[in-house]
């Protein structure tokens, strides 16, 4: 009796260590086709010196429109309260190499994964920025953003959107044709939703203006 429990023993121990070695089991997705992305960008040039004098840029995936969305509750359910990708694929993100503000929220140059936040009770929404090293250290796919971190926010407003949907996520930096080129707007477009937030650029020279890209 005693020599089949030792054998027993044995048995168990070496199939806990077979399923050890396997390991995780893992999928694997992507890589073709290529993701459908976007970028907006503004390019400030140096006239003076005939060199740029900074950018920024936002880069996102663009996930189609669905009707069921247009539907007040499914549309409720998926974004009160929440944080929302806000693209699809890799993390949409905004790279900047001048200090900037939205809605009045200062911004260091970096690098900052993106996501769009709504309130609890649907009055107001807000972009969400992320540290992507933190993202990064956790392996957080965008698709995960729910338990990322989210460092700060600045409001956006909503907008009054047409009698038609945008089919695909746009988004798009506008007003560079104005007076001062150093005053931009952050505009999200997509389905019904139209959100907009203004970005006050820190350029340095006065000489420095948007450059056709």
């Amino acid at each position: 009796m005693r020599g089949k429990l030792l054998v027993s023993a044995i048995v168990l121990l070496a199939a806990g260590t077979l399923r050890a070695q396997q390991g995780p089991k893992f999928a694997v997705g992507g890589g073709d086709p290529p993701d459908d992305r976007a970028s907006a960008r503004v390019l400030y040039w140096n006239e003076t010196a005939d060199e740029a004098a900074g950018q920024i840029a936002v880069n996102y995936g663009r996930p189609v429109w669905h009707k069921e969305y247009e539907d007040p509750a499914t549309f409720d359910s998926i974004t009160k309260g929440k944080v929302w990708r806000m693209g699809s694929n890799f993390w949409s993100n905004l790279y900047t190499d001048l200090p900037i503000t939205i809605s009045g929220k200062s911004i260091k140059p970096g690098l900052y994964f993106l996501g769009l936040e709504r309130a609890a009770d649907g009055s107001s929404w807000s972009l969400a920025f992320i540290d992507p090293v933190k993202a990064r250290k956790a392996h957080l796919d965008a698709f995960q953003i729910q338990r990322a971190t989210v460092e700060f926010t600045a409001p956006m407003s909503a907008e009054a959107a047409g009698s038609n949907a945008v089919e695909k996520l746009t988004i798009v930096l506008t007003g560079l044709e104005n007076d001062n080129p150093k005053s931009v707007t952050l505009k999200i477009s997509w389905g019904h939703l139209v959100l907009s937030a203004p970005v006050k650029v820190a350029v340095e020279s006065n000489r420095s203006v948007p450059h056709p890209l």
